[in-house]
């Protein structure tokens, strides 16, 4: 079912304040920022091999992201798998037992599509399935 760890999401309180550490201290590459209204965040993508960093800078005091920096301060946020067919992963899951946030598809950044697991049924960490989109 899950192909690779896409990215591992860190939220921030300010992109600007953190890409030059990933970008300039650690030397990770910078593949683009951009904003997804629905998540109510905006992201910036940094590369380091086949893996990625996705920060998160919240756009709204509402975002789910607001409220994790509210409670958590800045850190891990969540990890993303990358799946073939997010359908067919959140129908497993359920069959299976685990508690969705998502139990239908939602659009995340680069065209991708997402959905959530519950923390409850991923032993407390945020996971996130991730279909590819067209556009990268």
């Amino acid at each position: 079912m899950l192909n690779k760890i896409n990215h591992i999401g860190i939220a921030v309180t300010s992109l600007d304040e953190a890409i030059p550490f990933y970008r300039d201290q650690l030397g990770m590459s910078f593949k683009g920022m951009e904003e997804v209204a629905e998540q109510r965040v905006k992201v910036a993508f940094l590369a380091v091999g086949e893996s990625k960093i996705e920060l998160l800078e919240p756009t709204s005091p509402d975002s789910a992201v607001a409220k994790f920096l509210e409670k958590n301060g800045p850190g891990i946020h969540h990890i993303a798998y990358e799946v073939d067919d997010i359908e067919a992963a959140i129908a497993k899951l359920t069959q299976d037992g685990a508690r969705m946030i998502d139990s239908t598809p939602r659009s995340g950044a680069h065209g991708s599509r997402i959905a959530f697991i519950h923390p409850k049924s991923s032993g407390g960490v945020l996971t996130e399935l991730c279909q590819a989109g067209h556009t990268k």
